[in-house]
């Protein structure tokens, strides 16, 4: 038998217990049945109608001393007004009962916050519909919750301590200092995200602060200087800085900027890391992510949260997003097991860059670079560069003069449909004299294509400004495999090739199209429409919901900005040639990589311009990077595009369809239009939107 002393124990801990409240739904009830609103109760309990409405919904729970009080409230209206004339559901189950109560039954299955009395049935079995204006698409994907993290990736703090998180989730967040911030988020939050890779890390929770929260938390709404954006930070005598540092805590080499990354160092396996971003120190670039500045708080958590669940959790600008996403997917390294001890210890992960810097190859590299000041190199540089070109005027024929329009097609994500199966080189690069050319090996090669004949109304396939080349110059394997390719003979005189290679960036592809394709199928843009019915969804899928055209937005600025990252040149007046500089001492640096996605990218622009000029007679009037524009008898691609009798897309030129790699309209113009942009030496290309859009021309 149990002895007193065992069951007083056993009551006492009873009595210590949180009070149990009943359902959101009969919250709702007993308030309704007794005619009181739920701003008046918000009055009452001395918070927000705001979070009154969480409470009855189930988004997040009240702390003590309000719990206290609601409980007791609920208790009395329970009392008064029972469920069905019957007992009250908001009686808890009998002490010794087998039979959970009411609350633990519609929760059972969703997982708990642990140590979070405000948050814990937050998330419920059936999930709220986001605290939006605007819900959610019904046909977007809810991904599995990891049960350490049952509160997202993120949540957007607004200044009266609601921080809203994806899935319409709004937690209660006391803190009103930086640090009592941070250790919120990894104490009680129930936020952060899984790794995206076995081998990989857990990514550290975000949260997005609105002026409002940093004006509360002690920070200045906006951050001025006279700096560049990306290098504003806050004076390290600061006192939110010195209180963060009184803590323990710290701030990376990047300091208190628009992105803040404050840490302590990993104990065991557990990180202690909080990303935080300032909405009102420009955090988010308007032209990466359009708009969302502005949303309201549930609406930007939207936002970044399906950009979280489907790319990665952002740490920084999109460009930032999209190179932290190629390590997080191939991590350098992974757990193996020492032979000689039997202990495991940290080795190299095949397939991945790897942990440490690797200098490029003298043409691979940047004029400033360390490896060519300090050895003199004067023998050329790769020029991978995507396309800028535009017709001479005096190669237009009258019969074109006189088509009606100028139609401007864009490839989507034309980076990354080049990045699939893209074999790169993971060594460091070797010097060979008169190598002969394989196609199968990635370097930078010496080689004359100065030989190569082609029609003079589609650009060069081997230069950014489509004009022939005159003599030798450095290529990326797919230029030179292109040449090849074409029927004419390649001697190379000299190349940097790497031995060791891998698909690096397919994980980086697959990811990035899925969250593409994805987004877009959101937007009602799927790939079984017609063409016809293609370009009309395009026309309107930005207006069917903003907040997803925005994430589309950043997945696209994401691919662009990524491989712009992997040849990050200097910043900063005070740089002098041959000094190093931060982006150098990442083993993502890698310009040949970067050449190897342009160069492949531009190869497949050319093959699609030489197919549809056999297949339809057709020329380009200019190309700028990913878009072309076409002279045409019609006002929409279906006027010259390539069909064959059965009335499919012929294969090999330019076709309509949503996936990265295919076509959509970018905009039209009067050919005259065209034309006198031409004889006044200007891109028709990148104006063809209308307006004084300017095209994006990657990295």
């Amino acid at each position: 038998m149990a002895s007193e002393e065992e069951l007083f124990a056993s009551v006492d801990a009873l009595l210590n217990e949180e009070p149990r409240l009943p359902p959101p739904a009969e919250r709702a009830r007993l308030r309704e049945a007794a005619g009181i609103t739920q701003a008046r109760l918000a009055t009452a309990l001395k918070t927000t109608t705001q979070s009154v409405k969480n409470w009855e919904n189930g988004r997040s729970e009240p702390k003590s001393p309000r719990l206290d009080a609601y409980q007791r409230l609920l208790n009395g209206w329970a009392a008064k007004y029972p469920a069905h004339g019957g007992a009250s559901a908001a009686a808890p189950a009998p002490a010794g009962s087998s039979e959970p109560a009411a609350s633990e039954v519609e929760t059972a299955d969703a997982p708990q916050a642990p140590t979070v009395p405000a948050a814990r049935p937050a998330r419920p079995a059936t999930r709220p519909a986001a605290a939006s204006r605007r819900p959610a698409a019904k046909n977007t994907a809810q991904p599995t919750v990891d049960p350490r993290f049952p509160h997202g990736p993120l949540a957007v703090l607004d200044g009266d301590g609601s921080a809203y998180g994806i899935d319409g989730i709004v937690l209660d967040c006391p803190a009103t200092t930086v640090v009592e911030l941070v250790e919120w988020t990894l104490r009680e939050s129930g936020l952060g995200a899984a790794k995206l890779n076995r081998y990989g890390k857990d990514s550290d929770p975000l949260i997005v602060l609105t002026a409002a929260a940093a004006v509360k938390l002690g920070l200045p709404e906006r951050l001025e200087g006279h700096e560049q954006r990306r290098s504003l930070r806050l004076p390290e005598d600061h006192p939110v800085v010195k209180q963060v540092t009184k803590a323990k805590w710290q701030l990376t080499q990047r300091g208190f900027g628009p992105w803040a990354r404050i840490y302590r160092k990993a104990q065991g396996r557990e990180r202690q890391c909080v990303q935080l971003a300032i909405l009102s120190w420009d955090a988010l670039d308007e032209r990466s992510w359009p708009g969302v500045t502005d949303m309201e708080a549930a609406d930007i958590a939207r936002v970044l949260g399906v950009y979280a669940t489907r790319v990665i959790t952002p740490r920084g600008s999109t460009a930032v997003s999209g190179l932290e996403l190629m390590t997080a997917l191939r991590p350098p390294t992974k757990a193996v097991q020492d032979p000689a001890t039997g202990n495991w210890v940290s080795g190299y992960n095949a397939g991945s860059l790897g942990t440490e810097p690797m200098d490029p190859a003298p043409p691979e590299a940047t004029p400033e670079h360390p490896v060519v000041v300090n050895s003199g190199w004067s023998g050329g540089f790769l020029n991978e560069e995507a396309y800028q070109w535009v017709r001479p005027v005096d190669l237009l024929n009258d019969e074109e003069c006189t088509l009606p329009f100028a139609v401007g097609l864009d490839l989507n994500t034309a980076f990354l449909a080049a990045a699939a199966r893209l074999v790169v080189g993971l060594s460091a690069p070797d010097h060979f004299y008169n190598p002969k050319f394989n196609p199968k090996i990635p370097g930078s090669w010496l080689v004359d294509l100065s030989h190569v004949e082609l029609d003079p109304r589609l650009p060069s396939p081997f230069t950014p400004n489509g004009e022939r080349p005159t003599g030798p110059a450095w290529y990326q394997t797919h230029t030179v495999a292109y040449a090849q390719e074409l029927g004419y003979n390649v001697e190379p005189i000299e190349a940097y090739l790497r031995r060791e290679t891998g698909a690096y960036l397919d994980p980086w592809h697959d990811r990035l199209k899925n969250a593409y394709v994805d987004t877009l199928a959101d937007l009602g843009v799927t790939k079984d429409l017609t063409d016809a019915e293609f370009l009309a969804a395009m026309e309107q899928h930005k207006q069917n919901d903003p907040a997803l055209a925005a994430v589309l937005s950043a997945i696209k600025a994401t691919v662009k900005g990524g491989v712009g990252k992997l040849r990050e040149r200097p910043q900063g007046k005070s740089y002098k040639e041959g000094e190093t500089w931060p982006a150098l001492q990442r083993p993502t640096w890698r310009p040949d990589i970067r050449a190897a996605v342009i160069s492949k990218a531009r190869v497949n622009m050319h093959r699609k311009l030489l197919n549809m000029s056999r297949m339809t007679g057709l020329f380009p009037l200019a190309v700028l990077s990913d878009c072309v524009v076409y002279p045409s008898p019609g006002d929409s691609p279906l006027a010259f595009l390539p069909y064959a009798a059965s009335g499919k897309p012929q294969p090999g030129g330019f076709r309509l369809g949503p996936t990265p790699g295919l076509a959509k309209l970018e905009g039209v113009q009067p050919m005259l239009w065209a034309v006198d942009l031409m004889e006044q030496g200007y891109n028709p290309a990148r104006h063809i939107k209308g307006g004084d859009a300017v095209l994006d021309e990657g990295e």
